[in-house]
C-alpha cells in the first residue's frame, strides 16, 4: 500500500520559478504571466529566500498611478506611494517571507496559509534554500486518494492495531471519503480512539462510528 501524504515534501511542487533581487518589474510581471503564479519567491545568492513579491506587491503602481501625491497621508498610502515607484524585486518584495520545511506535517502549512493569509508558502531547507513550493491545491491532493486505499489505511493502521482480536468483526466502507465503522468491539473505551486516528488519516472526509461494545466478556487487550 502506497504511505499516505503526511508531510509537505509529498505535495510539493520542486520545480519553481523565482526571481532574483535585482529583477526589474516588467521580468516579474513576465514570468507570473508564463508561469500562471500569483507570487514568486525572491532568491538571493545560491538560492536563499529572502521574500516574496505577488500581485498584491505590483498592483500599487497600477493604483496610484492617478493619484495625488499631496492627498496621500496615511501611513499605509504612503508607503503604497513609495513601492509604487520601486521597479525591482528588492524593493517591490515583503519580506521576510513565510517558509516551511520540507519535512513539516500538511497542517502545519495549513495554518501558516490561514494565519498569514497567503495561498502558497515557499519550501525551505535548513539553509534557508528554496526546494520547492507548496500550494492550497497542493494541500487538498490529499483528498484524492481512492476509496479502496482509503480503506485499506484505516483497516491497517487504526482497526488492526485497535483490536487485534474483534477485528475479523469490523467493517470499513469508504465512499467519497466518508469512512463507516460497524462491528462489535470488546473493549469499548477504545471506540473514540478508534474514531479519532480515523479522522486523522490523510483523505478521509467524514467519519461515522457504527462500533458497539460487547454484551459479555472481557475488555481486549491491546498487542
Amino acid at each position: 500500500m502506497r504511505r499516505s501524504p503526511s508531510t509537505v515534501a509529498d505535495v510539493m511542487t520542486s520545480v519553481v520559478a523565482a526571481v532574483s533581487l535585482e529583477a526589474q518589474f516588467k521580468e516579474i510581471v513576465t514570468t507570473m504571466r508564463q508561469w500562471r503564479v500569483t507570487a514568486l519567491p525572491v532568491l538571493e545568492g545560491e538560492g536563499r529566500v529572502i521574500g516574496v513579491v505577488s500581485e498584491a506587491d505590483l498592483m500599487p503602481k497600477e493604483e496610484l498611478r492617478a493619484t495625488d501625491a499631496t492627498l496621500i497621508d496615511q501611513k499605509q498610502r504612503l508607503a503604497d506611494y513609495a513601492k509604487a515607484g520601486a521597479v525591482s524585486a528588492r524593493d517591490l518584495m515583503s519580506s521576510p517571507a513565510v517558509t516551511i520545511h520540507p519535512n513539516a506535517p500538511l497542517p502545519q502549512a495549513a495554518r501558516l496559509m490561514a494565519q498569514h493569509r497567503i495561498k502558497r508558502l515557499p519550501v525551505v531547507d535548513e539553509a534557508g534554500i528554496l526546494r520547492g513550493i507548496v500550494s492550497r491545491a497542493d494541500l487538498l491532493k490529499v483528498f484524492l486518494r481512492p476509496d479502496r486505499e482509503l480503506a485499506a489505511e484505516v483497516r491497517h493502521e487504526v482497526v488492526d492495531h485497535l483490536f487485534p482480536v474483534s477485528r475479523a468483526g469490523i467493517v470499513v466502507e469508504v465512499e467519497e471519503g466518508r469512512v463507516t465503522l460497524s462491528g462489535q468491539v470488546r473493549d469499548a473505551t477504545l471506540i473514540p480512539v478508534a474514531e479519532r486516528l480515523t479522522r486523522a488519516v490523510e483523505g478521509v472526509v467524514d467519519v461515522r462510528c457504527r462500533l458497539t461494545g460487547p454484551t459479555t466478556g472481557s475488555p481486549e487487550r491491546l498487542s
